[in-house]
């Protein structure tokens, strides 16, 4: 019985959730930004190890010990699918503002606010966080390691701000312009080794173009059927494996420290072509996920979107704080130690349940950040309401 009522309430809580949402509002759309968010989340905790050594704390990617783990980034690797659905969801948000009579300012002033404003809490912590480590005598590099993991997730945030704000500029574009840029610049910088050291990140606003105008196609009913979802599953699949396998592109689809080239920073051909090949699996997936939709999955899926900003930008900072905590104990193994064999594989998939709950903590602590103030309802000020002349009837008048 004690269990059985906190369940129930669960229960109730997700059936009237799920009645409540809009017929009109499409619910696989949430349900892949969900996945996309959670994707990115799980594939960082997994590939990003703080190892404890010489008094301070190091990075580490367990993808260049052990590169036979190369196809868990091909699978947690999911930000092309954020793109797509940011696309699809600033066109036919644009397009309801603009029947509605709305600005584009007013429109840009209302996305934008939510995006940014989780940002300004994460910065004051670090900065504070910062000036203490180091005013209580941290290594440079381990405050260096810190800060750079904690505000890695804000170089995603600037480019999907900009393309947001490029909406109505971009919303009618082809994705194969934006395909064509980022395979002149790879031709240049890996085929004819030309050009300036800048060139290749041209490709961090053109290579995430692509998916976002893809989004913005399907918000026109351009993506509806099963053989164009496919054609972009196959053809991106295929192009990817040969540039993998014939044109010396990296297998990892993320960074891996020390390597020649990193198909993410800045993103490569490879990397856009894969992100094609997610695209189209994710456009097939829309109709089972729409009937996947239950109560207590759509609960889910609503509380990840409720504060998806939030949670992609605190998930370091809560596995950063249960490394530091940990510290305590000692050098704990998946948490600290070098990420060098399977068996730390192992030990960090046990860790996964702690990092979660430690998000959990920064979720209650900052989520309010990105729904912002809460609306009150209006009342009658009491000092105007005492200050106003008693009302006359008409036989006193």
């Amino acid at each position: 019985m004690g269990t059985r009522r906190p369940l129930d309430t669960l229960r109730q809580g997700a059936r009237r959730l799920d009645a409540a949402t809009p017929a009109s509002r499409d619910r696989a759309v949430d349900a892949l930004r969900a996945l996309a968010i959670l994707g990115v989340v799980l594939g960082h905790w997994l590939v990003t190890a703080l190892v404890a050594q010489d008094g301070a704390l190091h990075t580490e990617s367990p993808l260049r010990p052990q590169p036979w783990l190369a196809p868990v980034s091909w699978l947690l690797q999911t930000l092309a699918v954020f793109f797509l659905v940011g696309g699809h969801v600033a066109t036919r948000s644009l397009a309801t503002a603009q029947a509605r009579g709305d600005s584009y300012g007013h429109w840009l002033r209302a996305r934008l606010s939510r995006l940014l404003r989780p940002v300004t809490a994460l910065l004051g912590l670090w900065t504070v966080t910062a000036a203490a480590l180091l005013l209580g005598g941290a290594p440079l590099a381990t405050v260096h390691s810190l800060v750079k993991l904690a505000l890695s997730p804000l170089w995603f945030l600037l480019v999907f701000a900009a393309l947001t704000a490029a909406t109505p500029f971009v919303a009618r574009l082809n994705p194969l312009w934006p395909l064509a840029v980022v395979l002149h610049v790879d031709l240049l910088r890996f085929g004819l080794h030309l050009g300036p050291s800048w060139l290749g990140w041209t490709n961090l606003a053109a290579g995430w173009l692509v998916p976002y105008t893809l989004g913005a196609a399907w918000a026109r009913g351009e993506l509806r059927s099963r053989r164009s979802a496919l054609a972009l599953l196959l053809g991106g699949t295929a192009a990817t494996a040969l540039l993998v396998g014939c044109a010396g592109y990296p297998a990892s689809m993320v960074g891996v420290p020390g390597g020649a080239v990193s198909n993410l920073n800045p993103p490569t051909l490879a990397a856009v072509t894969f992100g094609l090949a997610q695209c189209g699996l994710a456009l097939m997936l829309r109709d089972r996920l729409r009937r996947a939709a239950r109560p207590l999955v759509w609960a889910a899926v609503a509380l990840v979107n409720l504060s998806a900003m939030t949670v992609f930008l605190w998930h370091q900072t809560a596995m950063m704080a249960t490394t530091a905590t940990g510290l305590v104990a000692g050098r704990l193994p998946g948490l600290h130690t070098a990420p060098d064999s399977p068996l730390w594989v192992v030990y960090r998939l046990a860790w996964l349940p702690v990092f979660a709950v430690a998000l959990a903590l920064c979720l209650a602590a900052f989520g309010h950040r990105e729904r912002g103030p809460r609306r009150t309802r209006r009342r009658s000020s009491r000092v105007v309401h005492r200050h106003l002349p008693p009302r006359k009837s008409p036989h006193h008048a």
